[in-house]
C-alpha cells in the first residue's frame, strides 16, 4: 500500500495494526497482500511491469509430459490429474513475479484481515464469471473449501487452523481461525483454487449426476483464461484460450495468456520423450540430466539455431528445497538415527560430481537450501533463544555441532566414510559377518530404493555399491509414474528419492511435510514418517511468528533440528533451469526477478517460427 494519500491521523491508526516491519494492514479493505514490506503495485495499477501489453494473441505452445493422466478432477488425493488442468481454475489472489510473497486480488477484489489475525474476509470480484456466464460467488468459495477438507487429507492438514468458512454478507466470505497471530493464513486462503458448485452439483450431458468425490474425464467448467477443448485419454490434451474470458482486462492478467492453444503430449519413456522433442513433436524441454545437457545437444536443430539452450536462474530465485534419499521411519530398521546417518556416509557425492554431473551441481545441506533460512555454524541470537525454549525436545548436538555432509571424492576419503558408517551401524546393533551386515537374529540389513523413472538410477547405484562394501544389501526398484505416485501416497517404500519445496514464507505447510499429525495421513508429504515433539513445537512457533526476524530464527532452528535427526541423505541441486526450446517464442525483457514466466508471459513470434520451420 502507498501511505502518501493517508492523513497523519489515519496513518498513525494504520501503523498500530501492523506488527514490526510493514506488511498488509489489518482492519481495512485492501486489494493486495504481502507478508513483509509494502506491495510494489498500488490500488488501480494498470498491469505488472514485466509483461508486454502488446504481445500478440496467437499460436500454439506444445509441452511434453512423462506418464499419463486419468482424471480432470484436481481436488482428489488419488489418481493422476491431467497436466494443465490448473489453466481452467483461478484463485482468490494471484502473485506477482517480481516480488516476494506479494499477491493481488483476482477472483476476490479485496480482503480484510482481523486486527488479531484471527479471521480474514474476501470480497468477491463482481466481474468474475465461469465459462457458462454464471458469476463466481462466495458460496462457490465456501463449497470449494469444505470439499477440500472433506476429500483431501493433505488439504485438511494444510487448513488445520481454519475453524470455519461462511458467507457473511452478499459477495463476501469469511474464514475464521482457531488461533490468532498466524500471519500466513490469509495468504494460504488467497491461494485457494475455486471450483463451480453449481456445475459439480449438476448433471452431465447424459443426465448423470456429477460427483466431485469421484474421478472424471468430463472436461470441467472453469473461470480461467483457457478451457479444455479436446483430449485423447492418457496421450494428449488441448486447451484453447477463452475469447470472452472475464479477466482479460484485469490488471493482473494483461499481457499474459498469449497463446491461442496449449497442447500437452504424454510419453511413457524419458528417452522416447527426448527424441520426440528433437523431432519437433513438442517445443519445450526442461533438462534434468547433467550428462544429457553436456553431451546430447549436438544434433542439427541445435547447430542450426532452431533449438536454443538457455539457463534461467529466475525460476529458483524465490524458492528453496531439500531433496535426496528418504528412509521411511515407518519401517523399524530406520527408526534408529544411527542407521539413517550411516547411509549419508555411504553417499559419495564428490565422485558423482566428477564422473556424472559435469560439475553442474551443489550438494544440498539444508531443508531450506537456496533461501536465507538455511542454518549455518552454531545457533546464536534469537535462533539460540528459540532452541533453548525446546532444549528438552531436540537433539543436544544442535547446540554444539553444526551440520555438515561427509566429503568423499577419492578412495581414501571413501574408505574413511565407510568405516564411520560401519561404526554407526555397529552401535545400532549390527555386526559384519563375512560380507553380510546382520542383526542379532542373523538377518542381513537390506532395503529397496523406490525410484520414479530411470533418471536417478546412476545416482542411487552409487549408494548401492558403497553400502555393499560394508555388507548392506540394497536393491533398486524403478516404476512408472502412476505406480510411483500411488506407492508414495500410501508410504509403500523402504527408501525413496523425494523432496520438499520451500518458499520465502515457510509456515503451515511444514506440518504436512514434517508434522506428527500427518505421519499416518496417506497422501501427505511426510515422506520420512516424522513424528517428533520437538519438531512439532518448532512448527507451532513458526506459524505464529509475528515478524520476519522471528520467522527466520524459528525456521533456522527447525532446519537445524531436522538435519540433526538425519531424516534424509541430501543429494544435489542446480539453482537454475536448464531449458532447450524450439525458437518460436519471445518474452519480455527483462524477465521478472522470480520466474522465467514461461509460458504465461511469453508469446508466439511468427517471424521466428517462420525461420525455425514447422510453424503452427
Amino acid at each position: 500500500m502507498k501511505f502518501a494519500p493517508l492523513v497523519a491521523t489515519a496513518l498513525a491508526l494504520f501503523c498500530l495494526a501492523l506488527p514490526a516491519g510493514a506488511q498488509t494492514p489489518t482492519g481495512v479493505w485492501t486489494s493486495s497482500f504481502i507478508m513483509e514490506g509494502e506491495p510494489k503495485y498500488p490500488d488501480g495499477f494498470p498491469h505488472f511491469d514485466y509483461v508486454n501489453v502488446d504481445a500478440p494473441k496467437a499460436g500454439t505452445v506444445r509441452l511434453g509430459s512423462l506418464g499419463g493422466f486419468d482424471t480432470f478432477n484436481p481436488i482428489l488425493p488419488k489418481g493422476e490429474p491431467a497436466d494443465g488442468v490448473g489453466l481452467l481454475f483461478e484463485t482468490l489472489l494471484t502473485p506477482s513475479l517480481d516480488e516476494v510473497s506479494a499477491y493481488y486480488g483476482l477472483l476476490a477484489e479485496s480482503l480484510q484481515i482481523a486486527p488479531d489475525y484471527g479471521a480474514v474476509t474476501f470480497r468477491m470480484n463482481p466481474k468474475a464469471r465461469w465459462h457458462d456466464g454464471q458469476p463466481v460467488t462466495a458460496e462457490d468459495v465456501v463449497w470449494t473449501f469444505e470439499k477440500n477438507i472433506e476429500l483431501n487429507p493433505d488439504r485438511m492438514q494444510y487448513y488445520a487452523n481454519i475453524e470455519s468458512a461462511e458467507v457473511t454478507a452478499p459477495g463476501e466470505v469469511t474464514f475464521t481461525f482457531n488461533q490468532t497471530g498466524n500471519r500466513e493464513l490469509p495468504l494460504i486462503l488467497g491461494q485457494l483454487q475455486v471450483f463451480p458448485k453449481h456445475w459439480w452439483e449438476g448433471t452431465d450431458a447424459n443426465g448423470k449426476q456429477r460427483d466431485i468425490a469421484q474421478s472424471t474425464l468430463e472436461p470441467p467448467l472453469g473461470s480461467g483464461p483457457y478451457r479444455l477443448a479436446s483430449f485423447d485419454a492418457g496421450r494428449t490434451i488441448t486447451y484453447t484460450r477463452v475469447e470472452d474470458y472475464w479477466g482479460a482486462d484485469h490488471p493482473t492478467q494483461i499481457g499474459q495468456n498469449n497463446f491461442s492453444e496449449y497442447r500437452i503430449e504424454y510419453f511413457l519413456d524419458l528417452t522416447v520423450q527426448f527424441e520426440a522433442f528433437k523431432g519437433d513433436q513438442f517445443d519445450w524441454w526442461n533438462e534434468n540430466s547433467a550428462r544429457r545437457w553436456a553431451t546430447a545437444y549436438d544434433f542439427p536443430a541445435v547447430a542450426q539455431g532452431r533449438i536454443i539452450q538457455e539457463l534461467f536462474p529466475q525460476d529458483y530465485a524465490n524458492s528453496g528445497l531439500m531433496i535426496g534419499f528418504v528412509p521411511n521411519l515407518r519401517r523399524e530398521k530406520f527408526q534408529d538415527q544411527r542407521v539413517r546417518q550411516a547411509l549419508n556416509y555411504a553417499f559419495n557425492f564428490e565422485e558423482l560430481s566428477n564422473t556424472l554431473f559435469y560439475g553442474q551441481y551443489e550438494r544440498v545441506d539444508s531443508y531450506f537450501f537456496g533461501l536465507p533460512f538455511r542454518s549455518t555454524g552454531l545457533p546464536e541470537g534469537e535462533e539460540l533463544e528459540v532452541l533453548e525454549s525446546v532444549r528438552d525436545l531436540v537433539p543436544a548436538s544442535v547446540f554444539t555441532e553444526p551440520y555438515t555432509n561427509p566429503v568423499g571424492g577419492d578412495p581414501t576419503k571413501l574408505r574413511a566414510n565407510l568405516r564411520t558408517a560401519l561404526g554407526l551401524l555397529t552401535e545400532a546393533g549390527y555386526r559384519l559377518e563375512g560380507n553380510r551386515l546382520i542383526d542379532a537374529n542373523g538377518q542381513q540389513l537390506s532395503f529397496e530404493i523406490l525410484l520414479n523413472g530411470p533418471t536417478i538410477e546412476p545416482v542411487a547405484a552409487n549408494l548401492v555399491t558403497n553400502l555393499a562394501q560394508i555388507g548392506v544389501a540394497v536393491s533398486l526398484r524403478t516404476v512408472d509414474s502412476p505406480q510411483y505416485i500411488n506407492r508414495l501416497r500410501s508410504f509403500d517404500y523402504d527408501v525413496t528419492y523425494a523432496g520438499w519445496p520451500q518458499s520465502f514464507s515457510p509456515g503451515n505447510e511444514q506440518r504436512y511435510f514434517f508434522g506428527s499429525s500427518t505421519v499416518n495421513e496417506e497422501g501427505s508429504q511426510n515422506y520420512a514418517g516424522i513424528a517428533d515433539p520437538g519438531i512439532d513445537a518448532l512448527i507451532d512457533k513458526l506459524v505464529v511468528a509475528d515478524d520476519r526476524a522471528t520467522q527466520e530464527a524459528v525456521t533456522k532452528a527447525l532446519d537445524r533440528v531436522l538435519l540433526a535427526h538425519h531424516f534424509v541423505v541430501p543429494s544435489y541441486s542446480l539453482r537454475t533451469s536448464r531449458i532447450a526450446h524450439w525458437d518460436r517464442f519471445s518474452h519480455p525483457e527483462p524477465l521478472p526477478e522470480f520466474s522465467s514466466g514461461f509460458p504465461t508471459i511469453w508469446w508466439w513470434d511468427e517471424a521466428k517460427a517462420a525461420k525455425t520451420g514447422g510453424a503452427r
